[in-house]
């Protein structure tokens, strides 16, 4: 009896549970923002004066480590010498030996590889993802010039990607799809692309997105798929090179009109294009009429839609945007002969408007949304020195949890005064892939701290780590 109980699960099993699409998350680069620009402004080189501003920006009103991390507010930042030859000698002592510094004063050695990695970053690849905006950043414009627009922008990344100027991942986002909007949506997709793709001369467009913006119905999806199939085929272009971005800013995105969450028909009807969706905080949460005071992606209303967005689309290994920050670090006085007073508020205003972004940028991280919005070059600045501190500050806490949780395999485990079980280590686990993704960890040193591989840290599947340290 148990026998055939046994040998009838068995065949169950195989039926109906081995071969389940366990979707899996795989270890792959996804962008840790998006920096929207109009398209009448978009030139190939785009990306690299962007960080060159936002460079700029750091030397004039954070010029050295100490001096950043109090203007981000970083961990006991109140604590680093406020005099520059004394921020020198800390410097050198660091650039010496880090370790020794990091043991003795942590804050230091925190501020000094924020601000380190952040420069190194603005100068190397200062934008991970570009959106071409024809919509809320370009505005209505008359037919005749924003075709003029359509081909110059496709134009100006055809040449950047040629040059190898682009950042590593970017798109367009056309108009949305409402009935008042959708033929010039179309226009300016069908302009762009066709000259883009005789542009390019080949070179592979894997990395392009369209960004589907206000959406409210699912057939929005579905004809922006067929669009695209219909360009890769007049192109032969391979079926699905073309991706689609879902921007969920409409409360029809979240729950339609029969009370259903549409968010995973959207991605049905997308054809296996849909690669990410982003958040509209403000569109958002103007559509319940909040006040403009009011409104902002730590919201309530916000809290509610991304917890909609995990919820259907993590699982389908959708990539999730929050949205933006809105106060911008611009200095309210201009020119080369400023009175000590206007220097003080230009740097008071920036700094504040870092710490906003910051402080978001964070909220997010912790939300699980590890990509969100840039729409002013000094905004990098806050950006990447939110997501290294994120990882870098927690680094060694979460590798001694996750090593000694690893070197007792099977058994739950104390450290300090943490309980970890199986069920808290995929979050340990996730922590480092999303910090090897994003480049805020070295691989060597993840590896080195806890005990794990590279492809134990790829798999993310704490079942076989189990079989493999047991």
């Amino acid at each position: 009896m148990m026998s055939n109980l046994r040998n009838l699960a068995d065949q169950l099993f195989e039926k109906k549970l081995l071969q389940r699409d366990s979707s899996t998350t795989k270890l792959s680069r996804h962008p840790v923002h998006v920096v929207y620009g109009g398209a009448h402004l978009f030139k190939a080189n785009t990306p690299r004066r962007l960080g060159d501003l936002a460079l700029k920006a750091t030397q004039e009103f954070a010029p050295n480590f100490a001096e950043f991390a109090r203007a981000m507010c970083l961990p006991e930042a109140e604590t680093l010498p406020p005099e520059s030859e004394s921020i020198k000698s800390l410097e050198k002592k660091l650039i010496d030996d880090e370790n020794i510094v990091k043991s003795q004063n942590f804050p230091a050695w925190l501020a000094w590889k924020v601000y380190s990695r952040t420069i190194a970053k603005l100068q190397s690849e200062p934008v991970e993802d570009f959106r071409i905006d024809f919509e809320d950043g370009y505005g209505f414009r008359s037919d005749d010039e924003e075709d003029h627009h359509a081909f110059t922008a496709s134009s100006e990344l055809a040449l950047s990607i040629l040059s190898n100027q682009i950042s590593p991942f970017y798109g367009v986002r056309p108009k949305a799809f409402a009935p008042e909007t959708f033929k010039r949506a179309v226009r300016t997709l069908d302009i762009f692309l066709e000259n883009l793709i005789e542009r390019v001369q080949g070179r592979s467009l894997d990395r392009l997105v369209v960004t589907l913006p206000k959406i409210r119905k699912v057939q929005e999806v579905e004809i922006l798929a067929e669009l695209l199939r219909s360009v890769e085929e007049r192109n032969q272009l391979r079926d699905g090179t073309l991706k689609i971005e879902l921007m969920i800013e409409t409360p029809e995105a979240l729950i339609d009109f029969e009370g259903k969450i549409p968010l995973r028909k959207m991605v049905e009807a997308g054809q296996g294009r849909i690669v990410a969706a982003h958040f509209g905080a403000f569109d958002y949460t103007a559509s319940f009429g909040i006040a403009g005071i009011y409104q902002h992606l730590r919201h309530d209303a916000c809290n509610f839609a991304r917890q909609i967005m995990q919820v259907a689309l993590a699982p389908l290994g959708i990539r999730l945007s929050d949205s933006v920050t809105i106060e911008m670090p611009i200095p309210p006085h201009k020119g080369d002969h400023l009175s000590a007073n206007q220097i003080f508020e230009n740097k008071l205003m920036v700094q504040q408007a870092w710490r906003k972004h910051f402080n978001n940028i964070t909220f997010s991280l912790k939300d699980g949304f590890y990509q969100s919005w840039d729409l002013h070059p000094s905004q990098l600045v806050a950006r990447y020195a939110a997501v290294y501190t994120f990882f870098l500050q927690a680094f060694n806490d979460q590798a001694a949890r996750l090593k000694n949780f690893i070197a007792k395999a099977t058994q739950a485990s104390l450290t300090g005064n943490t309980f970890d079980d199986a069920a808290s280590a995929n979050g340990l686990l996730n922590f480092f892939r999303q910090g090897l993704i994003c480049g805020a960890l070295d691989e060597q040193e993840v590896i080195e701290n806890t005990g794990l591989t590279a492809e134990d840290i790829k798999t993310l599947d704490f079942q076989q780590l189990v079989q493999k340290y047991s």
